[in-house]
């Protein structure tokens, strides 16, 4: 199952974008013998007007035909590592050959899109800045994968 992330805006260089490189990397190798990967990052512009709907449309382009939708809200459910794992590992047994995960911008992601998601994910009730919510999603996806293969990454 690929999986893409979707967001808004531009993640440049800097410790952000090591972290996001490294944890998506370690995502690739850990989860390619188990049917998951590789990470791949769409991003689109944040430009001033046309508001959420606007971002939400260009959203909307770049998930894959058929990919399973999650969406990053701080009103989604909160969920353990090992849940989320196994969320991953139900959408790949079911055939799903592509997870779209979508992370919007400023305003948030919106109502129509989050509307058509599989899953609306929060990581908890405080609101995060988008590039550090990149970082944290791709930590999430490389754990989700070591605890399906049963590697020693998570202790809980």
């Amino acid at each position: 199952m690929r999986v893409t992330i979707c967001a808004v805006g531009r993640l440049r260089q800097g410790p952000e974008k090591a972290l996001f490189d490294d944890y998506t990397q370690r995502f690739d190798r850990t989860g390619r013998g188990l049917g998951l990967g590789p990470i791949t990052l769409q991003e689109v512009e944040d430009r001033k007007g046309g508001g959420m709907a606007a971002e939400g449309a260009r959203l909307a382009k770049a998930i894959p035909a058929g990919a399973a939708v999650c969406c990053l809200d701080e009103r989604g459910k909160a969920m353990t590592s090992p849940d989320f794992a196994g969320q991953l590992g139900k959408w790949r047994d079911e055939g799903r050959s592509d997870l779209a995960v979508v992370i919007g911008g400023a305003e948030g992601i919106d109502p129509a899109l989050r509307a058509r998601a599989d899953l609306a994910l929060s990581f908890g009730p405080m609101v995060w800045p988008h590039m550090l919510a990149r970082v944290m999603l791709a930590e999430q996806l490389y754990r989700a994968a070591a605890i399906l293969a049963g590697a020693p990454y998570h202790r809980a």
